[in-house]
């Protein structure tokens, strides 16, 4: 990877609203540079996706975000991959990650009801065989995500105490 590549990487992570015009003029570049360099990047997948970062405190409805630490008994010859794939096949997913510590895994979840968090765990995840142990974590307010703060302003609704 360039130095080239690394700087409109950057770019996009901090905002992939940037278009390639904007993105060759912020790096002193041509915009064809820049179209074969975001090309080439997504072709050999190192861009995978664009996403938005959401602010669910301003939606009507926000979803259940859980964090679930899972404890699993390796598999011979794939250690924790297969478990990793089965896993991060089910759509309530949103990350997995292989941790050091107590728990093996780590895995981002968001559903739209508590009802369907529990579902998940009993139904889905706790009956894999290599699980041991599950640890769910329910995300009560997020203060920042994607490296963005999310509300700036003090938008406190608490009473003040009065002695």
């Amino acid at each position: 990877m360039n130095c080239l590549d690394k700087k409109v990487l950057a770019l996009l992570q901090e905002d992939c609203r940037y278009d390639h015009a904007r993105i060759a003029t912020m790096l002193g570049v041509s915009k064809e540079e820049i179209d074969d360099t975001i090309k080439s990047l997504e072709d050999k997948g190192v861009i995978v996706k664009y996403t938005a970062i959401i602010n669910e405190d301003k939606m009507d409805v926000s979803p259940i975000n859980a964090l679930i630490e899972v404890r699993v008994t390796p598999q011979n010859r794939c250690g924790f991959d297969a478990i990793a794939e089965e896993i991060m096949n089910f759509a309530e997913v949103k990350a997995v990650y292989l941790m050091s510590g107590v728990y093996d895994l780590s895995i981002a979840v968001e559903t739209e009801s508590m009802r369907d968090l529990s579902l998940f765990v009993s139904e889905k995840l706790s009956t894999i065989d290599s699980i041991v142990g599950v640890a769910t974590h329910f995300i009560m307010k997020k203060y920042k995500d994607g490296g963005i703060i999310l509300d700036k302003g003090d938008n406190s609704t608490r009473l003040p105490i009065h002695e």
